[in-house]
């Protein structure tokens, strides 16, 4: 079939699919969503926030690994279907242990210590254990050797749950930052674009207004006026970013609402409105596609910025951002991989959403071979 014989979605789905990095991006930030969505399932420490406390083996290098003595509580986690998507409950109290012997019914371990002489021997019943017989069973069962792929933070939480779960966080302001500015950005676009006279006249002093404001202080303003939290900051973002897409659409809107096909919808009888969002809006969103994904990447940054400042997602919640925060001193300590490891993984999916991005902007110019 000849090009000129397929349509429009056609020639620019194969297009897209000639850009090998566009291609790649597109498929490394599905497999981060899958990993986003998932976290719970596939992160070693899967309570809520992944948020398990070991001082004791604070800020270790990548591949180390302990045995750690869980404990169970007693307590039913009440929600187990649920846990898998947003974390359980964090029941059992676990310690890491150097070693441990068994006698009787009694088990006795040492807890872990960099120092050989703070270490501290303990021992436990083999009633704490219900349900076992004895203490070569809870042994089995309740001791084990953990591996801490990408190290432990300051804190003694597992890193790599850490950035598993905090992706969430980077992806969610993603999403809900380019959502909010689509939807406010496209509204007074199209209406200063298609009414003009006044209407764009307030359109453009609003969209100056807000452009002269840097972004970062703007999304500050607005912070501060929400409150810290979680959502607010996802508000925040997107109440900045709205002001691209708006120039964009009203751009695009002057170009064409004076076009035979406008024209024709006017004469059949038809309100502006419905010619506004069922005709125009349609034929210029390839240009508001390309600058989404910019936004995303943009948002993600800004998020970063906010948790660095103690402004973002709030402890325990993780993020990437609050995570440089909480360990970017240690890169002159011997340990910039705790500062590292979530400074990579923003730029990697940055760098993801803009080649995807200008793959997109490739592929729907229609001047283009």
């Amino acid at each position: 079939m000849s090009e000129t014989n397929q349509s429009l979605t056609g020639i620019a789905l194969r297009k897209f699919r000639k850009n090998f990095w566009g291609v790649f991006s597109f498929v490394f930030i599905l497999v981060v969503l899958f990993l986003a969505l998932f976290a719970y399932v596939l992160a070693p420490d899967d309570s809520e926030n992944a948020n398990k406390m070991h001082l004791s083996i604070h800020s270790k290098k990548p591949g180390f690994e302990v045995q750690m003595l869980s404990i169970p509580s007693g307590e039913k986690n009440e929600r187990p279907f649920v846990g898998y998507f947003f974390g359980f409950k964090d029941t059992d109290a676990e310690v890491p242990i150097s070693s441990y012997q068994l006698k009787g019914k009694v088990i006795i371990y040492r807890e872990y210590t960099e120092d050989p002489s703070l270490q501290i021997t303990k021992s436990i019943a083999l009633d704490k254990f219900k349900g076992c017989k004895d203490v070569n069973e809870v042994a089995r069962k309740y001791i084990s050797t953990q591996k801490f792929m990408l190290g432990t933070d300051k804190y003694g939480r597992d890193v790599l749950s850490r950035m598993l779960v905090g992706s969430r966080v980077s992806l969610s302001i993603g999403f809900v930052a380019v959502f909010i500015s689509l939807v406010v950005g496209i509204f007074f676009g199209s209406i200063g674009g298609y009414f003009g006279g006044k209407a764009d006249a307030f359109v453009m002093w609003l969209v100056n207004i807000i452009w002269s404001i840097p972004t970062l202080l703007l999304v500050i303003a607005i912070t501060l006026a929400l409150g810290k939290g979680f959502w607010q900051v996802f508000v925040a973002v997107g109440l900045t970013m709205w002001v691209e897409v708006a120039r964009v659409v009203r751009g695009q809107v002057i170009s064409v609402k004076e076009m035979q096909y406008v024209t024709a919808a006017r004469a059949l009888g038809f309100g502006d409105f419905r010619i506004i969002f069922n005709h125009i809006l349609p034929n210029i969103m390839a240009p508001v596609i390309v600058i989404s994904a910019a936004n995303f990447a943009s948002a993600i940054l800004v998020e970063s910025g906010l948790s660095f400042l103690g402004l973002g997602a709030q402890p325990p919640i993780p993020s990437w951002g609050g995570m440089i925060k909480d360990h970017y001193s240690y890169i002159i300590l011997g340990k910039p991989y705790l500062a590292m490891v979530p400074g990579v993984a923003i730029m990697l999916v940055t760098l993801a959403f803009m080649m995807t991005g200008n793959a997109l902007r490739d592929a729907l110019d229609v001047k283009s071979s």
